[in-house]
């Protein structure tokens, strides 16, 4: 069984800076991507930065520049980096890994949500 632990969340001011963590463990064969998705009340959730299957890393056009998401492989461990918080900004994060077994088999864990809340 695969877990994905968050951590990191938090109040801040507009204008801080939050880092958040992903730590995944249990039976881990491999990773194919890895990343960070965000749901506002009432919005759809949508990609906040990532690691993808194709080996880019994609960013939200509403955080380039600001956000920066990283990752420790021997660790199992995402990480997102976020500067110049905004209120728009405000909302659950959740990390996505999606994992391969050994015979192929792809699955999608996620972490249980950290809420950020960026106040005016």
């Amino acid at each position: 069984q695969v877990q994905l632990v968050e951590s990191g969340g938090g109040l801040v001011e507009a204008g801080g800076s939050l880092r958040l963590s992903c730590a995944a463990s249990g039976n881990i064969f491999s990773i194919t991507s890895m990343g960070w998705y965000r749901q506002a009340p009432e919005k759809q959730r949508e990609l906040v930065a990532g690691f993808m299957a194709t080996g880019t890393t994609n960013y939200a056009e509403s955080v380039k520049g600001r956000f920066t998401v990283s990752r420790d492989n021997a660790k199992n461990t995402v990480f997102l980096q976020m500067n110049s918080l905004k209120v728009e900004d405000t909302a659950v994060y959740y990390c996505n890994m999606r994992l391969r077994d050994k015979w192929g088999a792809a699955s999608d864990f996620w972490g249980q949500g950290t809420q950020v809340t960026v106040s005016s």
